[in-house]
C-alpha cells in the first residue's frame, strides 16, 4: 500500500522535472543567438527537426526508410522555386514545401507499406533515387547548379527575415511547432496504435486496426515534417541543391537518430547537434568528417547501443521517453 501511495507523487515529480527541463531548453534557445553564431544554430534546428520527423517513423512505428532525403530535399526545391520564381512570401513557400513533401510521402508510402523489413527499406531507397534523378533532369531545379539566391523576404509581409535575429526566431518558432506536433502525435491514441504496430503488428491487426492505413498515415506525417525542416532550411541558406536529395542525406539522418537514441523525443535532437557540430568543427581542419563521424558511431554502437539519450533513459527509468 505504501508503494502504491508513493507512485502518484513520483509521477508528479517526474512531470514537474520534465516541464522544468523543457522550460530551460526553450529559454536556452531564446538566449543562444547572443552567444553563438545564429546560422550554425539554425542549421542544427533544421536537422534536429528532420531527425525527429524520421524518428516518428522509425522509433515509434518501426519502419526504416532509406529515402527520407526525398522529402527533405524535395520540400527545399518546392519552397525555393515558389519563393524565388513565383514570388510568394516565405511562410507560404514553407507551407508549399511541406505540402509537396506530404504528397510525395503519400505516393511513396502507398507503394512502400506493402512490404516489410528490408524490402520496405529498399523500396523507399529506390523511389528516393528515382526522385533524385527527376531533380537532376527537371528544368525548375537547374540541375547541378540548384536554385540559388532565394530571397528570404518578409514574414507575413512585416518581419524582415534578412536580419539575423528575425530569421533565427522564425526558425525557432518553426522548430518548436514541429517538435510539439511530433510530441502530440506520439502521445495521442493514434501514437499508441503506432507503438502497438511497432511491437506486434499481427496483434494490432487482430485487435481490428487497419495497420496499412496507420502505417501510411505515419509515413505521410513523417514526410510532411521532414519537408517542413527542408523548406525552412532553404529559406535559411537561400538555396536548394542536389545534396539535400542524395541517398547520403538519408544515411545522415539515420545516423543522427541512432546516435541520439531511437524512440526518444530528445535523442534525435542530440544526435543532430552532435553531427552538425562535428561537420562545422572539422570542415576547416583537413581531417575527414566521415572518419570522425564513423568512429563516434562505432563507439556508440559498442558502448551505448540505445544511443546517448537512450542509455540515460535506461539508467533513469522514471523519465518518460
Amino acid at each position: 500500500m505504501a508503494e502504491l501511495s508513493t507512485r502518484p507523487t513520483e509521477a508528479k515529480s517526474t512531470a514537474r522535472l520534465e516541464w522544468l527541463l523543457v522550460a530551460l531548453g526553450i529559454a536556452g534557445l531564446l538566449a543562444a543567438p547572443f552567444f553563438f553564431y545564429p546560422i550554425f544554430l539554425m542549421k542544427i534546428m533544421c536537422f534536429a527537426l528532420f531527425a525527429c520527423a524520421f524518428n516518428l517513423l522509425l522509433g515509434y512505428t518501426g519502419l526504416l526508410s532509406f529515402g527520407h532525403a526525398a522529402f527533405f530535399g524535395g520540400a527545399a526545391y518546392f519552397c525555393a522555386h515558389t519563393v524565388k520564381v513565383w514570388g510568394v512570401t516565405p511562410e507560404v513557400g514553407i507551407l508549399i514545401g511541406t505540402a509537396g513533401a506530404a504528397v510525395l510521402g503519400l505516393v511513396m508510402g502507398f507503394f512502400a507499406i506493402r512490404r516489410q523489413g528490408i524490402y520496405f527499406a529498399m523500396i523507399t531507397l529506390a523511389l528516393a533515387q528515382m526522385f533524385f534523378f527527376f531533380c537532376v533532369q527537371a528544368p525548375f531545379t537547374n540541375g547541378e547548379d540548384g536554385i540559388q539566391n532565394v530571397p528570404r523576404g518578409f514574414l507575413l509581409g512585416l518581419l524582415d527575415l534578412g536580419r539575423p535575429l528575425n530569421i533565427y526566431y522564425t526558425v525557432l518558432g518553426v522548430f518548436l511547432i514541429g517538435v510539439f506536433a511530433i510530441w502530440r502525435i506520439v502521445n495521442s491514441p493514434f501514437g499508441m496504435v503506432l507503438r502497438s504496430i511497432r511491437e506486434n503488428e499481427n496483434r494490432a491487426t487482430s485487435l481490428g486496426y487497419s495497420v496499412a492505413n496507420y502505417k501510411l498515415a505515419a509515413f505521410v506525417m513523417s514526410a510532411a515534417l521532414a519537408g517542413l525542416a527542408g523548406a525552412t532550411k532553404a529559406i535559411v541558406f537561400q538555396f536548394a541543391t542536389l545534396t539535400d536529395v542524395t541517398w547520403q542525406m538519408s544515411g545522415e539522418v539515420i545516423l543522427m537518430t541512432l546516435l541520439g537514441g531511437i524512440g526518444t523525443m530528445v535523442g534525435p535532437m542530440v544526435g543532430a547537434g552532435l553531427v552538425v557540430t562535428l561537420q562545422n568543427t572539422l570542415a576547416t581542419s583537413g581531417f575527414p568528417v566521415t572518419i570522425a563521424t564513423g568512429a563516434i558511431f562505432m563507439i556508440c554502437v559498442l558502448l551505448f547501443r540505445r544511443g546517448i539519450v537512450g542509455e540515460i533513459y535506461a539508467k533513469l527509468p522514471g523519465i518518460k521517453k
